[in-house]
């Protein structure tokens, strides 16, 4: 399968993941999940994916995270699911899935362990050179 990666263009760590993914020669599928937010059911099959709770894949840093309460202990795996349906901006990103899994890959190396063939070096858009050491 050819690399899929949730992605946001406004968005640094997503851009750097992106970037170290075609510098690995892998031409991936970019799903602009602002734009085609993933359903309920395939949000929940990421996360199974994953093996991180909705609350670790959710956004806090984002305003509407204060104005819907979502710090609240108290709310349910799935309460916290339908509001990063209903307001995608709540999904941390970039979420990548390839033949060796699923990641939130923050930080963008991360995604080192998902490629089948990862550069061995990169440099992000800081200047910070980022290595893969491959055993």
């Amino acid at each position: 399968m050819k690399p899929l990666i949730f992605h946001n263009p406004k968005c640094g760590t997503s851009r750097n993941t992106l970037a170290i993914i075609k510098a690995s020669g892998e031409e991936p599928e970019v799903v602009e999940y602002l734009k085609n937010t993933p359903t309920r059911d395939r949000l929940v099959e990421l996360l199974a994916q994953m093996q991180i709770s909705p609350r670790e894949l959710l956004r806090s840093k984002e305003a509407i995270n204060d104005e819907l309460g979502l710090d609240n202990p108290e709310l349910s795996d799935d309460q916290i699911i339908d509001a990063m349906i209903a307001h995608p901006i709540l999904i941390n990103r970039p979420i990548v899935v390839t033949d060796k899994g699923a990641a939130l890959c923050r930080p963008s190396e991360r995604v080192f362990e998902l490629l089948a063939n990862p550069v061995s070096s990169f440099t992000k858009e800081d200047g910070e050179v980022v290595t893969h050491d491959k055993h």
